[in-house]
C-alpha cells in the first residue's frame, strides 16, 4: 500500500498532478483542495495518499492533509453507490468541516448544490455517514465558523481529542478549558489532553 509520496512536482493540474520520486513518475488524481495547495512545479512536495485497485487498473488518489483523505476513504467505503469520482467531486466543492457540518444537521440541500451530488445521492451520505461523523464532526462545523486564534484552536483540538476518546462535549470543553486557565497560553495541546484526562 502507497501511503504518501515525497519528491518534487513534476506537472500540476486541478484534477491531476505528477510527482517525481527518485526518478520515477507518479500520477496522483487530485481533487481541487489539494491543487489549490500544490507548491509550483519543481518544488518539493509530500501528499498522502490512497491506492484503488480495480481489474483494470491501479489508480493513486493524494490529498493535502489527513483530514480529506479520511473523508474520501469514509465516502467511498461507507456511503453505498459512491465512487472515487463523487469523492473528489465532493472535496473539491465544500470543505471537510462544512460537510460534517452538513451530514450533522442533515442539511441535503447543501450537499446536493455540490457539483455531481443529486438530492438523493446527498439524503444517502447524511443517513450512512450521520453516526461515523458525530459530535466531534459538530464540534468540529461549529469551529469552522469562525477563525480561530491561536489558543483557541490549542482548546479546540485538545476538545476534539478528548471527544474521540468518549467524552462528552461540554465536559471535555469544561476539563480543557480549567487546564488552559490553570497553565496559560503557551501550554501544548498534549498537555492539555493530558492534564484534563488526569482531572477527570
Amino acid at each position: 500500500m502507497i501511503t504518501h509520496l515525497r519528491g518534487k512536482l513534476a506537472q500540476a493540474h486541478p484534477t491531476h498532478a505528477v510527482v517525481d520520486v527518485n526518478g520515477v513518475g507518479y500520477e496522483v488524481t487530485i481533487p481541487l483542495s489539494t491543487y489549490d495547495r500544490l507548491p509550483p512545479p519543481g518544488q518539493s512536495v509530500e501528499l498522502l495518499t490512497h491506492l484503488a485497485i480495480r481489474e483494470d487498473a491501479h489508480e493513486l488518489y493524494g490529498f493535502a492533509n489527513p483530514e480529506e483523505r479520511d473523508l474520501f476513504r469514509l465516502l467511498v467505503q461507507r456511503v453505498s453507490g459512491i465512487g472515487p469520482k463523487t469523492a473528489l467531486a465532493v472535496l473539491s466543492g465544500t470543505s471537510v468541516a462544512a460537510f460534517k457540518g452538513a451530514v450533522v444537521h442533515g442539511d441535503a440541500k447543501a450537499l446536493a448544490q455540490i457539483k455531481g451530488v443529486g438530492k438523493r445521492t446527498a439524503e444517502r451520505m447524511i443517513v450512512e455517514l450521520k453516526d461515523h461523523v458525530g459530535v466531534a464532526g459538530a464540534w468540529e462545523a461549529a469551529s469552522a465558523k469562525h477563525a480561530l486564534t491561536p489558543e483557541e484552536q490549542k482548546i479546540n483540538d485538545a476538545v476534539l481529542a478528548l471527544i474521540s476518546l468518549g467524552w462528552k462535549q461540554v465536559e471535555a470543553h469544561r476539563l480543557v478549558r480549567a487546564v488552559f486557565d490553570r497553565l496559560g497560553a503557551d501550554v501544548e495541546v498534549e498537555t492539555l489532553v493530558r492534564d484534563a484526562l488526569r482531572q477527570s
